[in-house]
Formats: structure tokens, sequence, C-alpha cells
């Protein structure tokens, strides 16, 4: 039954591009169609995409397809193919943060620029895509703004670090490469007549200088008072060559001359006496660097001291009595001066001053005797002591006193600092407990502020939260106002946040986490290549940012607010494997997202890169969850997008089939299921909130695609020949 990829490409390519075709008339194609291809003429039948939606049923609804704007902007097949077919376009990568800043933060939109107006004159509107995102940023930028700071102090303070050092003690001959002009080596220094101007001779070579500023020290003296040049370069005759002038006189001076901006190269210092007639005698050579003092500052090691919402409580662990650690709740501006803070509550006549604990805890492993730093407010609903202990992880006892003074609880607020060591018994502790059931009362306890510092030496101190936060704020808001101006309010439907959720619940509250590069809900090896703003922003603010900044600009840039439409993007919203459960939290995290009363998120993009499963009860349970996906977005009462639709092929050993080994009636099977999710959007989703459908893939993938490489992804083959996927989205728009 299979057949080769030459087959059923010559098969579709003649069914399809016949001048019957509406689209493909308009592709300037025209072909003969053979008369022996019977079964896949009908494909020749079907009118261009967009004709089948039922404008009048959906009025909102657009019919989209990805492209790269750089392919819509030539005005070819593709341009055409879309402006036939579509309504709407999502550009693949260029309105996106990598494609637009470059590593110093300059922007540069003018892609995106000719892509709004190659839309508007073909009358094509835009799907946003994306404003904010972990993936596709530019992380050498933004890694710069967050980067730590240089401690200020005196410039004249600064220390001279040494690079290299170079003399002539034991040396018999010049040890350098000779440019026309040996110089002598006479009582220990390198020594030099005057011969000519024309003179020069290296005095080091190949010295390996990381990019930076540089200054060449060099104990000279003459028999008279003048300058000379000195080059600093990287491979003579290269051009690539830094001069200054190297005073001397009759006495010996250490003389010095300063070089800016060097690369990373290996490099040589070069003396050009000129016109000095002189003697030159150098005793030795130093090239320096000079660097801010170390200097000794405290670094907290907790994060969220300040108890934020949509921030991780994972450093602050309540254990009540009968149950279970989890992190401690955040009650919002129940601390001292409108702070957030934390609770405990303790029982009553307790077995134990452990029954009840809180832990302050944290991924360092603390040595005996090192210096700490520990501030907190506190306060309890009645006068309540309390024991300090030294932990490991929360409940792994280690010593049974940590704090040099335990905190005494009143009903007022309290202020509790300490500069202490950790006892020598707590070696490789990461958590101070603290035993809330001394008093034999169930008592309330408070904690707010935590803040749980080491020592630490360097001249450069990290930057705190709050201004990672306030430079992150400033930089998304810059980003977004750029792109909202390239867009001139053209574009009203935007992915304002692209992937939020992760697939994991660590904090235990029964819905999917954001994804994070500090909590542990994406893979190690994918941290680094990311950069993801909750980390910094706050789960809640991350978003509620976004959609701020974007709504400011849109109006700012000519847009109409009432227009613009602003949609959380997301995969696996129709996944199997947990029966829908990132769906679930989507709907969950928008209602906290909202809960400020001034956050709006008008949609909700589902990202369906699915397969025809040729195993049947894993393709109805596929089925099954389109469904269950569509009915939970309807719930939410947002607008709908499938914001990315493309599908291969597995068999049943769940192997991916290419599209050179895919058969007709694998082929006919995907055309199924094109037209039952297209349909089921139609049956599930209410009319007003049905926002449209966007075709991801045009064409298969070509053998060395970047996405989902050699498998049968598009609507058309390579060679822009309508397949049976054409014709089953087709159907389901018709809703057949």
């Amino acid at each position: 039954m299979k057949h080769s990829v030459k087959i059923i490409g010559s098969m579709l390519l003649a069914a399809t591009v016949t001048t019957s075709c509406v689209d493909d008339d308009k592709l300037q194609f025209a072909f003969e169609k053979p008369m022996d291809i019977a079964g896949m003429e009908y494909l020749a039948d079907y009118d261009a995409l967009k004709t089948y939606v039922d404008r009048s049923a959906n009025p909102n609804f657009k019919l989209g397809v990805a492209l790269a704007a750089s392919d819509y902007n030539t005005n070819g097949v593709v341009t055409r193919l879309a402006n036939s077919n579509f309504d709407e376009m999502t550009a693949g990568n260029a309105m996106k943060y990598a494609s637009c800043v470059a590593d110093n933060g300059a922007m540069n939109f003018g892609t995106v620029e000719s892509f709004v107006a190659n839309a508007k004159a073909n009358n094509m509107t835009i799907y946003g895509h994306t404003l904010a995102w972990h993936s596709q940023q530019n992380n050498k930028y933004l890694n710069s703004l967050i980067k730590d700071r240089e401690i200020k102090v005196d410039p004249n303070a600064k220390i001279e670090k040494q690079d290299y050092y170079g003399d002539f003690k034991g040396v018999t001959k010049f040890p350098y490469y000779v440019m026309g002009y040996e110089p002598t080596i006479v009582n220990d220094c390198l020594h030099s007549e005057y011969p000519g101007s024309w003179y020069q001779y290296f005095i080091a070579d190949n010295v390996a200088l990381p990019e930076g500023d540089y200054t060449a020290i060099i104990k000279v003296k003459s028999d008279r008072a003048g300058s000379l040049t000195l080059n600093m370069g990287w491979g003579w005759g290269s051009g690539e060559q830094a001069g200054g002038k190297l005073a001397v006189s009759e006495d010996w001076q250490e003389s010095v001359v300063n070089f800016t901006k060097l690369t990373d190269k290996a490099v040589n210092l070069v003396l050009q006496p000129g016109g000095f007639e002189g003697p030159i005698d150098i005793e030795w050579i130093k090239i320096v660097h000079y660097e801010a003092p170390v200097m000794e500052f405290y670094s907290n090691v907790l994060s969220n001291s300040k108890m934020e919402s949509g921030q991780p409580m994972t450093n602050f662990v309540v254990r009540e009595n009968g149950k279970g650690d989890v992190p401690g709740p955040i009650l919002e501006g129940q601390g001292p001066d409108g702070l957030n803070c934390t609770k405990i509550t303790a029982i009553a006549n307790p077995t134990n001053a452990w029954d009840t604990q809180f832990f302050i805890t944290s991924d360092k492993a603390w040595a005996g005797g090192e210096k700490y730093r520990i501030s907190f407010w506190y306060k309890a609903s009645e006068a309540a002591e309390s024991e300090s202990q030294c932990h490991g992880a929360p409940g792994a006892y280690m010593h049974w006193q940590m704090l040099p003074g335990n905190p005494s609880f009143t009903t007022e607020w309290q202020h509790y600092e300490a500069v202490s060591t950790i006892p020598s018994e707590g070696n490789g502790m990461k958590s101070i407990a603290f035993n809330l059931n001394v008093s034999k009362n169930a008592v309330t306890y408070y904690f707010a502020d935590i803040v749980w510092e080491e020592v630490k030496s360097g001249n450069t101190i990290p930057l705190t939260p709050q201004e990672k936060k306030d430079t992150l704020t400033w930089a998304m808001d810059n980003w977004i106002g750029g792109m909202m101006k390239a867009t001139g309010g053209y574009v009203t439907s935007w992915d304002v946040v692209n992937e939020p959720l992760s697939g994991a619940d660590v904090d235990g509250d029964g819905f999917y986490d954001l994804q994070s590069a500090t909590r542990g809900t994406v893979p190690a090896e994918e941290a680094p290549n990311n950069f993801y703003w909750q980390d910094y922003l706050g789960d809640l603010d991350y978003v509620r940012t976004a959609v701020a900044q974007a709504r400011k600009h849109f109006a700012e840039n000519g847009g109409n607010a009432a227009d613009l439409k602003l949609f959380i993007n997301d995969y696996n919203l129709e996944s199997t494997w947990d029966n829908n459960h990132k769906m679930k939290s989507m709907a969950e995290w928008i209602k906290r997202w909202e809960a400020d009363g001034v956050t709006k998120i008008d949609g909700i993009g589902s990202q369906m890169h699915v397969s025809y499963n040729e195993n049947p009860a894993a393709q109805k349970k596929q089925e099954e969850c389109v469904v269950n996906m569509f009915k939970l977005m309807a719930a939410t009462g947002k607008l709908v997008k499938v914001s990315e639709l493309d599908m291969g092929y597995v068999d049943a050993e769940n192997n991916v089939v290419t599209k050179d080994d895919i058969s007709i009636a694998q082929l006919e099977e995907m055309r199924q299921f094109y037209r039952f999710i297209v349909r089921s959007y139609f049956e599930n989703i209410p009319a007003a909130q049905r926002y449209g459908i966007t075709q991801w893939c045009i064409t298969d993938a070509p053998s060395d695609s970047g996405w989902r490489k050699s498998e049968p992804v598009g609507l058309w083959t390579l060679d822009y020949a309508r397949k049976p996927a054409y014709a089953g989205f087709a159907e389901g728009l018709q809703g057949k």
C-alpha cells in the first residue's frame, strides 16, 4: 500500500493544479490531468479554503496561515497562495524578540513594517506572534541588563592585576623575531642604538589577553628625554595595531602606555623609536589591567523574601501537625506596613515542641563556622516562645540550636536581626527550623520579609530581585512599545504571552506551574537557552505587565482599544496523557491573572501539532481529548483560536511516517482527522467565541527542516499541490 513520494507527488500535482481551481488559477499553474488517476481528481473540485467559511454564522472567524514574513514580502507563490485561501497570517519568526532585538538592545522592525504594508495592500489581517515568551529571546542582551553591577569605589583605589611580565635576566641573545634590526642584551637589559628612523623591534610577543582595556608599564631609560611609539597588536602587518607614546629620560622610569578595547587575541608589543635618536635600555615589561577592590557584601540566599503573590514560596515551608510539608500561604497586605506575610497554626496540648514547625530553607549547604545575617518580622496571636534548630532538608534534624537568640512572640509585629555563624554541629545544613509548639496553646504565628544572607566577596554585587524586576519591566515595555509602533495599530490580535505553562505541579496546588528555570519545571538542559521573564517579574506580574503594556502602546500608536484582542497561547491543551489537565490549568491561571480586576485576557490559543495515530484506541482517545479541550475552552467564555494546526502520521508502533513513505490510504486518514478537528471546533465553540483556525504548515516539511522534518504536515506538497488534508480542512469548515 506504500507509494513513493514521486508517485504521490505526481498524482497530486496533476490532479490539483488545473484551471478549475480558484487558488491555483491565481498561482498561475496549468497542467493536463492524466485520465488514469480518477481517485485523486476530486481535489481539483474544491474551491479556495476561505470560501467554505459561513461568514454570516461566524462574523469574527479568521482562517489563518503561518508563513515566513520574508516569503510573503517577495510577492511570489506563497503570497498568492495565502491571499487566495486565507484571511489572516501569522509570521513564523519575524515578529519574535530575537528577530528584532540586537545584542546591544537596538531594535530593527524593517521586515515587520514591510509585512504589515503588504498585508494592508492585500486586505489580509495579521495575528501577532509573539509579545512575551521565554524562547527566541536575545538572551545575551537581557542577561546583560541584570548582570552583577560593579561595586562603586574611588577610581583611584582600583587594584592593578598583572597579565604579563617579561625581563631579560639571564638572556644572552635577542629572543624575538628580528625585523631588520636586532637589539643586544647589556647588563640584563634589552639595549638598542639608533641606526635610522626606520627601525623597530619586538619587546614582547604572543601575549594572550582577553578582550578589554590594558596598560603597558615599561622600565626604561636613555641618555636624553623624548618619546617613542609603542604598538600593541595582533600580528605584524595585519593592520590591527593600537599605538601610544612611551616617554623616556636619562633616568630609569616606569613609563606607561594605555590601550583600550583590545580584542580577544594574542598580542605583541613593538617599539618604533622613529625620530628619537638616543639609545634605549629596557629592564622589564608588564601588561596590566585594573579592577575595583574586592569587597565583602551580604547576598540573600532566598527567593521571594517579600512573599509576593505569583512568586514561589518554596523557601518557606510550613509543617502543621498531622499535615504534610507545604509552601507557606501568602497573606496579602497583612504584614507590617502593608507587606505580605505567611502564617503557621500550632495545635493545643502538643506532645513535642516540634509538633508544629516552620522552615526557612535554601539550596545552599552552609559550612560550620560560616558567617550569616538573618532578619525577619514576626508576631503571633498571643505571647509565645519558640526554638530554632539546624536541619538539612526540612525535617532532617542536625542540631538543637541555630539562632543566637530565639524570637519571643507577642501580638505586635517585631523585627528580628542577627549576625552570627553556623554552629559547627550544623555543618552542611540547609534549613532553619522553628519549633512552634513550645506553648501548650493553639497559637497562630506570622512571619514576613524574611532575608537570610551569606557573606560574599568580589568587586561586583548582584542586583536585588526588585532591581531586576524593574529593569526587565522597562525592557519589556521598550520591546512591546517598539513592536506596536512598527505595526501602527493594524495588528489587532496578538499572542500576548506564549507558552507560559509547564507540565509540572511543583507547589502541589493541583494545577501546572508556569515554566521556570529556578523551580525545576523545565528540563535542566533547556533552561540556559531561554529567558524566563516570569522568574524575575513573578508569575502574576509577568502576564499582567505584558497585557497592560500591549494595551497602552496599541492605543498610543493609532489602534482602537476596543479592537485589540490578546490571547494566551500554549501547546498540549489537547493532551491525552493527562486528560487535558494543561487546559484546565490554563483556565485557572487566567482567573488568577484577571483577579486584579484590571487585567483582561480576551482569548486562548491552542497549538495543535498533532499526528493521526494508526492505533485505533490511541486515535479514539486523541479525538476525545480534542473535543474535551474545545468544551473546556468554550467554558472559559474567552475567544478561542486554534493558533497552530498541523498534522503528521504515526503508525501502530508509534513510529513517525515521513512524506516519502506515506500511503494514499494514510493521507485519507489524515483527511478524516482534519475534518474531525475543524468540525469539532464549530460544534463545541459558540459562534461568539470563534476567533479562527490557523494552519501552521502550508506545505510538507523538507528533509532539512527545523520543524517536523520530512513529515507530511502541510495541506499542500512541497510542489504546492493539494493533498487530501486540504479536502478534510474544507469539509470541516463546511460542517460536512
